[in-house]
Order: structure tokens, then C-alpha cells, then sequence
């Protein structure tokens, strides 16, 4: 199979189930910042890290895999001809958002209280985390949209919206573990 298929040449595309939609149409915003999500989550696990850090992050882009095709798929387009689900074994469960807030309350555990926001930086790795962060954060933004247009699984913002809350304290914990300087925004009068 080649990668190029010459059919999206005039500025459109196929989701899942065929339809053919402009490339800048919501849906492919959505899905596409899921994987631009993706790609930055694999660049942090790429860093020198922890294991621990290195196996939650590959769940997370198992999971966002199937965030995109959850993403990709009209909701005229879930139920195949013969009345099967096209994602059948696919979906993203409670016990998905729940595993993340698990290994946040984790790392949260051995931080000290935060009291102050937080700029980013002082180390490439927590850069890394909250540029993450903030293309997590415009994920779900597009999910939202999208779903206020067509109906789409409300897990997929949920689990969005927990992602970028483990991706910031996962920031926070590269900062303490690295020594890094973890800069306090302080308000000018």
C-alpha cells in the first residue's frame, strides 16, 4: 500500500465510514491536534526519564489513538450495514480518566502545595510538558466545538480535559525530581 493516494490533492479527505469532508473541517482539526498531541507526548517520552513516567505516557498514546479514531468517525457512520459498531473494542472507559487521576493524586503526593501559578520552564523536559499541555487544552477546545455541532462521545472531553491536568503536575514532578527551577508567577502592583 503507498502512503500518497492522490485523493485528498483537492483539499479534502476521508473519515471513517468514507465521507469525504474538507481538510479544515472541524472534525479533522480535532482528530489532527490529537495527533500533534500524540507526536509531543512521544517527544517527552523520549527524554531521560523515569520508566514509571516513560509506560504511563505510552497508555496515554495508546489511548489517544483511540481518541482520534473516536474523532474521525460521524456519528451517521458508527453503526456498520450489518448493525455492528465500525470501533467495536474500541472507546475510551472511566477506568481510562480514572487511571489518570490516579497517577496524579501519585505524583501530587510528593509535591509540595502549589500556591502560586507556575511559568513554564527551567528544564527542556517540563518545556516539553507544557507545550503538551497546551495542545491537550486545544484538543479539547476543538472537542468541545465538535461536539456542539455533531454529538460526539462526552468520555473523549472528559478524558481530554484530565490529560492536560496530569501533562501540568507531570511538569510539576519533572521539576522537583530534576532540581529544576520551578519559576512562581507573582502579579505586579
Amino acid at each position: 500500500m503507498k502512503v500518497y493516494t492522490k485523493t485528498g490533492d483537492t483539499g479534502t479527505t476521508s473519515l471513517f465510514g468514507g465521507t469525504r469532508v474538507p481538510k479544515h473541517h472541524i472534525r479533522i482539526e480535532s482528530y489532527g491536534t490529537v495527533d500533534e498531541l500524540n507526536s509531543h507526548i512521544g517527544l517527552i517520552r523520549d527524554q531521560n526519564l523515569n520508566q514509571l513516567y516513560k509506560n504511563v505516557l505510552i497508555e496515554v498514546q495508546d489511548r489517544l489513538f483511540t481518541v482520534g479514531a473516536i474523532l474521525a468517525t460521524p456519528p451517521e457512520k458508527e453503526t456498520l450495514k450489518n448493525g455492528q459498531k465500525r470501533l467495536q473494542n474500541l472507546g475510551i472507559l472511566e477506568s481510562d480518566i480514572e487511571f489518570l487521576e490516579k497517577e496524579i493524586d501519585t505524583m501530587e503526593d510528593s509535591l509540595p502545595q502549589m500556591t502560586h501559578f507556575v511559568l513554564p520552564g527551567g528544564h527542556t523536559t517540563v518545556s516539553y510538558c507544557h507545550i503538551a499541555r497546551c495542545v491537550c487544552r486545544r484538543a479539547e477546545r476543538l472537542a468541545v466545538h465538535l461536539h456542539e455541532i455533531e454529538p460526539t462521545n462526552e468520555q473523549v472531553i472528559k478524558y481530554l480535559n484530565r490529560l492536560s491536568d496530569y501533562l501540568f503536575v507531570l511538569a510539576r514532578k519533572l521539576s522537583f525530581d530534576l532540581k529544576a527551577e520551578e519559576v512562581q508567577w507573582i502579579p505586579r502592583k
